[in-house]
């Protein structure tokens, strides 16, 4: 892919690379301070982060890696974890909650008495695809540890925040809040060859400037191009799973329905056939009855009243 085929003004920001240098570098840590706090609405005001190493080990060599999208706390030690999670994952909420394990365990004081005093925790999923098991119109979900009787929050210190991204559907004209404006930016920012009217706030200022694909260095305009190559891989192999999945599943529906329309005409012919066996079993037997009245003497109306043939059925006898 070269940089020729780019027609886009701003990347995207559902690609690895993009992703990154928005959020997860320090020279665009506004970018994401301003993403947080429109996503927490005043429940918290986060001054400055800094960032964290994304990779991160077990305790022992046998533990699996996790490799997190941005990491990073805030000025008060609070932890956030964001994943942008570009493709469908049948689990991901348990991979969310496997990830909130490592930001709470690094917390522990290695040598010292510890108390099991903890700070707290946010992981934040930005997908790109909807729960299968939500079926809430709501494209976000705040979760936290609840007592199931009183319905209230027990442990306020772990928060899961899950933006299904396929779920908002507001334009431009549409936009509320501040964070509306946001989930506008990361849905449709790729497919914008201009800056929105609605999107005047100073930290837009930085991001369209930061997205901008023409002032990127040849490094990162590869670097962006890889990435991007990579993500339309990814949807190109999904598409073409559910495509083969839609075909097979036509062709396991008209092979099935073949069978038992097969099934159902012989089980069908079967009883016809007994039917008429039958009948044609008691006709005979109907026929010797009459013959054998008839050597009798009987008459010809009395017959067809026992054996029920017609006095033609029983003269040609």
């Amino acid at each position: 892919m070269c940089s020729e085929g780019l027609r886009e003004r701003y990347v995207n920001p559902y690609t690895d690379f993009a992703f990154k240098l928005l959020f997860g570098t320090d020279l665009n840590k506004e970018i994401l301070i301003g993403f947080l706090n429109a996503l927490f609405d005043g429940k918290q005001v986060i001054e400055d982060v800094t960032y964290l190493n994304t990779e991160h080990l077990g305790s022992k060599e046998t533990d699996r890696r996790a490799v997190f999208d941005v990491y990073c706390e805030n000025e008060k030690g609070e932890k956030i974890l964001i994943e942008m999670q570009r493709g469908e994952q049948q689990f991901f909420k348990d991979r969310s909650i496997y990830y909130a394990t490592y930001p709470i365990r690094e917390q522990a004081i290695k040598g010292e008495i510890w108390d099991y005093e903890l700070k707290a925790v946010y992981v934040i999923g930005i997908l790109n695809f909807a729960l299968d098991d939500v079926s809430s119109s709501s494209f976000r979900h705040e979760v936290k540890l609840m007592d199931t009787t009183t319905h209230e929050v027990f442990f306020d210190k772990l928060t899961f925040v899950y933006l299904e991204m396929p779920k908002f559907h507001k334009t431009e004209q549409e936009l509320d809040t501040l964070f509306d404006k946001w989930m506008f930016v990361l849905k449709n920012l790729a497919r914008l060859m201009e800056r929105p009217t609605a999107l005047q706030e100073r930290v837009f200022n930085r991001l369209f400037e930061a997205a901008e694909i023409a002032q990127f260095s040849k490094e990162n305009l590869y670097a962006y191009e890889e990435s991007l190559k990579v993500y339309r891989d990814w949807n190109n192999v999904i598409d073409t799973a559910i495509q083969k999945g839609i075909a097979r599943g036509m062709e396991e529906g008209l092979v099935k329905g073949m069978e038992e329309g097969l099934v159902k005409g012989m089980e069908e012919g079967i009883a016809k056939g007994m039917e008429k066996g039958i009948a044609k079993g008691e006709w005979m037997k109907a026929q010797t009855i009459a013959g054998n009245l008839k050597n009798a003497g009987l008459s010809i109306a009395e017959i067809a009243k026992v054996t029920g043939l017609s006095e033609d059925e029983i003269n040609s006898l």
